[in-house]
């Protein structure tokens, strides 16, 4: 495993047509596995999307591995990847080793060296006979699966999971979850299902735009766990200001 990534927010803050997403957040964290969790519409895929630079902030500062990401597009390529809930949102080409090969390709890599790069990924997954299947045909799960062998070839040093599981059969989300062994960085893991994050180092809860709590991962379950059964019994969901 390669060092851990560092990932620095200082007094970041998000805004969508003046209203504020993200408030403020302070954190710096370096961990080879780490967990994001909070409630819906905490801001934690607006955060996901920050730290990878596809967004910049309204105010503050977002670094990577000491890059700001929005503004360094090329050190984005090196330093973070993302594989989104939807494959759809990411997919562009009609054939999986067409895909894995635009990303190794927007490195530098010529069109030849770039094909057998993604060869050599299909080759590593044990996915080789996939080369010229059309992505049209696969199934939801091996659609996130071409998007993380995308991802995997181009060997970023961060990995982003924004939600990838949702919706997925328990064999489906088995599956992927071992062949995410074959990634070597750092990741970062947004998950409603905190089954998810057996194993990891620390976790950061989001709640209402802030950072609630950061910490081992025990000690944010527990206290996430508290909150979130003491808001069960409370009738939040007639508060129309919620």
């Amino acid at each position: 495993m390669n060092m851990p990534s560092r990932i620095e927010l200082r007094d970041a803050k998000f805004e969508v047509e003046g209203k504020a997403i993200l408030h403020g957040l302070d954190l710096d964290i370096a961990a080879p596995r780490i967990g994001i969790i909070g409630r819906n519409g905490s801001g934690k895929s607006t955060l996901a999307r920050l730290l990878v630079g596809l967004v910049a902030p309204s105010s503050g500062d977002v670094r990577i591995n000491g890059h700001d990401l929005a503004k360094d597009r090329r050190a984005a390529l090196r330093e973070v990847g993302i594989l989104f809930q939807n494959p759809e949102h990411q997919i562009i080409f009609p054939t999986v080793i067409e895909e894995i090969a635009f990303g190794v390709g927007q490195l530098g890599q010529s069109k030849t060296e770039a094909a057998e790069n993604a060869k050599e990924i299909l080759a590593r997954f044990g996915l080789s006979h996939w080369e010229n299947a059309y992505i049209a045909s696969l199934s939801q799960g091996q659609k996130h699966l071409v998007c993380l062998m995308a991802i995997v070839a181009m060997a970023p040093k961060l990995l982003i999971l924004d939600e990838p599981f949702a919706g997925l059969d328990i064999p489906t989300k088995a599956q992927l979850t071992r062949y995410l062994a074959h990634y070597e960085g750092s990741l970062v893991h947004i998950t409603h299902d905190l089954a998810d994050l057996e194993g990891y180092e620390q976790l950061i809860w989001i709640d209402q735009g802030n950072i609630k709590m950061t910490g081992a991962r025990d000690d944010v379950i527990a206290a996430y766990l508290e909150a979130m059964h003491a808001l069960g019994g409370d009738d939040d969901l007639a508060d129309l200001s919620r």
